[in-house]
């Protein structure tokens, strides 16, 4: 039963790993978006923490 699962779950995990980079580059925020994004959660914590 080994011989067949061990393929079986390597070829599930490189899919898996595939479809998620695949989704993270076809999803991407731009460079501007995600720096001022980043900004502003920092600007909110900082008046939180004050």
């Amino acid at each position: 039963m080994s011989k067949i699962w061990k393929p079986l779950g390597l070829i599930i995990l490189i899919v898996a790993c595939l479809f998620n980079i695949t989704w993270k580059i076809i999803h991407k925020m731009p460079l501007a978006e995600e720096v001022k994004s980043s900004a502003d959660y920092v600007k909110v914590t900082e008046d939180v923490i004050k």
